[in-house]
């Protein structure tokens, strides 16, 4: 895994939109830490440092804090109206022998047999919630489905972990299938867990702080 950034933070005296707004506008990010039963600080970061990391899927941070650092996981992110722009993060404070449940991408490799069979590959769950180490946290789950021929699926049960994780997702659940074209397809809703999704791992909830757009 690639070395993170230590992003540089400050601390925030003033909260609410108004606010948030105001240092977005600057190309900077409103955030809040929380967790292990310490006060919730409000911090903003330099939006293009944040962006960057999470385009490198990391997900546990290293954070400068006027001077301290420190390393936090990414807990929520919130989106703008667009579902382009990131407008507020939720970080937690974790201790690294720690395990967590966080939401780790799919990523399907390869093209399948049964697609030049005349069939097509679809990916029912884009994510799958695990548990593991703070420290072993995956970028993405990928799976190669080469092999899948027409009619045959992948199921979560069948995905390869990491050393260590468990799976919370139910093993059951489809993860991809090579259906044929002329198969009529009911609907599948996608699993919460998706791309960039942000993982849970704190079980306590955490502290509102107005962000609304």
């Amino acid at each position: 895994m690639e070395q993170s950034l230590i992003l540089k933070a400050k601390k925030r005296d003033r909260v609410g939109s108004r606010m948030s707004r105001k240092i977005r506008s600057q190309g900077l990010l409103p955030a809040i830490i929380y967790g292990h039963q310490q006060e919730p600080v409000s911090i903003q970061l330099i939006y293009h440092d944040f962006s960057l990391e999470l385009q490198h899927h990391h997900r546990l941070l290293d954070i400068d804090l006027d001077g301290k650092q420190e390393k936090l996981l990414v807990k929520d992110i919130q989106y703008d109206h667009m579902g382009d722009k990131i407008v507020h993060v939720d970080l937690a404070r974790v201790r690294l022998d720690e395990r967590v449940e966080v939401t780790v991408a799919v990523e399907l490799k390869g093209i399948p047999v049964g697609v030049s069979e005349g069939g097509t590959l679809e990916q029912a769950l884009m994510g799958v919630e695990l548990e593991c180490l703070v420290t072993s946290i995956p970028e993405s789950i990928r799976v190669k489905v080469a092999d899948l021929k027409l009619g045959q699926h992948l199921l979560a049960k069948d995905l390869e972990l990491p050393a260590g994780a468990k799976l919370i997702t139910d093993p059951e659940s489809l993860v991809a299938i090579v259906r044929a074209k002329t198969e009529e397809v009911e609907e599948v809703a996608p699993a919460a867990a998706v791309e960039g999704a942000e993982p849970e791992v704190i079980t306590a909830r955490p502290p509102k702080e107005e962000e609304a757009e």
